[in-house]
C-alpha cells in the first residue's frame, strides 16, 4: 500500500493519538488470546496470565525479572503468578541463597499454552504480510514503536533521577 504525503497525519496528531492506539491494540490482543485459550478449553489463566507465560519464555527466570520484563504491577503479578503455579502452568523453586527471592520456569502445560501462543501470532502475521512491502512495514512499525518503547523509557529514568532533560 503506497501512501502519499497527502495523506500522511502531522506528527503532533500521531504523537497525540499513539498511546491510545497501542492501548487499544493491547485489549484487542487481550481478546484474541482469550478466544485461542477457550478455543483450546482452557479456562483457568486469563490472557494475561497466558501473556505472563510468554514474558517467562523458554529460560528459568526470578520473580523479579518478571515483574521488570513484563512491566507488571508487584500484587498484580503475585496474584497472576499464584494462579499460574497453582493451575500447574509454571514451576516456582525458592533461591537456595535467598529464601525470599524464587526461581520461574514454564511446566509442560506451560510449554503447551506459549506454543500455540506463537502459532496463533504466526498465523495472524501471516494474515496480513502478503509481500516484501508489508514485511517491510512491520519491520519498520516494529522499530518504531522500540524506539517509542525507549523514549518513553528515557522520559520516566530522567524524571526519576531529578534530571533535567529536555523532553
Amino acid at each position: 500500500m503506497t501512501v502519499s504525503t497527502a495523506d500522511l497525519k502531522p506528527p503532533a496528531q500521531i504523537a497525540q493519538d499513539l498511546p491510545r492506539l497501542i492501548e487499544r491494540m493491547h485489549r484487542r490482543y487481550l481478546d484474541v488470546v482469550r478466544i485461542e485459550l477457550a478455543r483450546r478449553g482452557t479456562h483457568d489463566i486469563s490472557p494475561v496470565q497466558a501473556m505472563m507465560l510468554g514474558t517467562i519464555g523458554h529460560e528459568e527466570i526470578s520473580v523479579r525479572d518478571l515483574i521488570e520484563r513484563g512491566y507488571y504491577l508487584g500484587s498484580n503479578a503475585s496474584y497472576n503468578l499464584k494462579n499460574l503455579v497453582d493451575c500447574g502452568y509454571v514451576q516456582r523453586q525458592a533461591s537456595a541463597r535467598d529464601r525470599r527471592s524464587a526461581r520461574l520456569k514454564l511446566s509442560a502445560k506451560g510449554r503447551d499454552i506459549l506454543a500455540a501462543l506463537a502459532k496463533l501470532n504466526v498465523d495472524m502475521a501471516d494474515g496480513i504480510i502478503k509481500g516484501e512491502s508489508e514485511n517491510r512495514d512491520l519491520d519498520i512499525a516494529h522499530a518504531t514503536l522500540r524506539r517509542l518503547e525507549r523514549r518513553w523509557t528515557d522520559a520516566i529514568r530522567a524524571e526519576s533521577h531529578g534530571d533535567d532533560a529536555d523532553f
